[in-house]
């Protein structure tokens, strides 16, 4: 659809599926595309926190009027969480089965920016992948729905087995978008491709990136 379409209808109606660095925030990631590619307006799908890395959404445009209804899609992660007391891993399965699946009763954190009342969550999966050999690192998969705080949800699973933290965590799925699309580009790759377009009126390699907002439509209905 995106070799139909001029360069400025795609710039005015699509959607840029960017691989987030650890460091800067969502709002950030979003301003920084804003500029670099001179469109009126951007807005990303689904906020993540500042060290969190990996998918996030930025709509282009008029676009930006789809993020509401992209907000509550199911997101999926994969990360490291640190437990403060070693405990037996069929323990931590069997804690997770009963009370971390299914739908769950969460507040958001105190730094979150939204009210914190208590609200009902689905947890899909909730997984651990692997258990390092010092006994207290912790691979985990989660597939939760749209508004769901993994660091809180870690948080609260220490709470039942001495105490735990999230080290590391990436964001591997956004509803649609995933960090397999063969579109799913980073900073460097963005910028040579909004460089080559804007310098040299080459406009391959920011086609490749684009998704046709109207191509995200017709996946999700």
């Amino acid at each position: 659809m995106n070799q139909q379409k001029s360069i400025s209808e795609l710039l005015e109606f699509s959607i840029l599926n960017i691989d987030k660095p650890s460091g800067p925030t969502s709002f950030d990631i979003s301003d920084f595309v804003r500029k670099k590619m001179d469109v009126r307006k951007t807005s990303h799908f689904g906020t993540l926190d500042p060290k969190v890395t990996g998918v996030l959404p930025i709509a282009l445009n008029r676009a930006c009027k789809l993020t509401g209804f992209f907000l509550g899609h199911d997101k999926e992660y994969i990360g490291i969480m640190r437990i403060h007391e070693k405990i037996d891993l069929d323990k931590i399965n069997k804690i997770i089965k009963e009370k971390f699946l299914g739908k769950i009763r969460q507040t958001p954190p105190v730094k979150s920016r939204v009210k914190r009342v208590e609200r009902e969550r689905e947890v899909k999966r909730f997984e651990i992948l692997e258990q390092d050999e010092n006994g207290k690192d912790f691979l985990f998969i989660a597939e939760v729905q749209g508004g769901t705080y993994i660091r809180k949800l870690i948080d609260d699973l220490g709470k039942e087995i001495g105490g735990a933290h999230m080290l590391e965590l990436r964001r591997i799925r956004a509803g649609i978008f995933t960090e397999n699309d063969k579109r799913f580009v980073n900073l460097y790759d963005f910028e040579k491709a909004v460089d080559l377009y804007l310098k040299e009126k080459d406009e391959k390699l920011l086609r490749k990136i684009l998704i046709p907002a109207e191509e995200v439509l017709k996946k999700v209905y």
